[in-house]
């Protein structure tokens, strides 16, 4: 049995319609105003980030769990088994400008890491709240990309690591702030210029 992301948006009414990217991407204007608000602070709880406090690729509707779900939002022609895993398709890594044809090949990145959140604030957060972020597919936190880039961005915030394409830079910098923003996430003064100057390429 197949599975397409239309039928699996119209058996969980509760999904957002299918965009070729991460939902809710503010406007540049908005990003800035957000990032203003942001609260800079020093980084805490280094020394104890475990990623298992973060439960991630929860079940978003029957079978299909968060990394499935955003491998058929963001792919074309993705076509699932009754498991929900990909078993064909195409994906574009917006990082890095690659296109690939097996799942196994994509990672699903969290824009703001979870370490990275973890040390922002979430070290406080419940676990019920933590899960929440590691699955949030309403806001710009998850993106389909090249498996190795995902891996060489790790935890790194954007003054530390960017995508290779300067052109992504704009919407890269305006998902993360995004992010940071609706969970009350703290930057890092070095992360506030790097975003200010990711702004500038809008």
């Amino acid at each position: 049995m197949k599975f397409t992301l239309a039928a699996l948006l119209a058996v969980s009414g509760a999904l957002a319609a299918p965009t070729p990217e991460a939902p809710g991407i503010p406007t540049e204007a908005n990003a800035r105003t957000q990032l203003a608000a942001l609260t800079v602070a020093t980084r805490t709880n280094t020394d104890t980030y475990d990623r298992d406090l973060f439960p991630h690729w929860e079940t978003v509707s029957g079978t299909c769990n968060t990394r499935e779900f955003v491998l058929m939002r963001d792919g074309t022609n993705v076509v699932t088994n009754s498991a929900c895993a990909s078993t064909s398709g195409s994906w574009y890594s917006p990082y890095d400008g690659a296109t690939w044809t097996a799942a196994s090949d994509v990672d699903i990145d969290h824009m703001v890491p979870l370490q990275n959140a973890w040390v922002s604030g979430a070290a406080s957060w419940t676990t019920a709240k933590r899960t929440l972020f590691a699955n949030d597919i309403t806001r710009p936190q998850l993106w389909a990309v090249t498996d190795e880039v995902n891996s060489a961005k790790s935890n790194s915030s954007p003054d530390v690591w960017k995508p290779s394409l300067t052109s992504f830079w704009c919407k890269y910098s305006k998902s993360w702030i995004a992010v940071k923003s609706y969970w009350a996430l703290t930057i890092t003064s070095a992360e506030k210029t790097a975003l200010t100057t990711m702004l500038g390429y809008c």
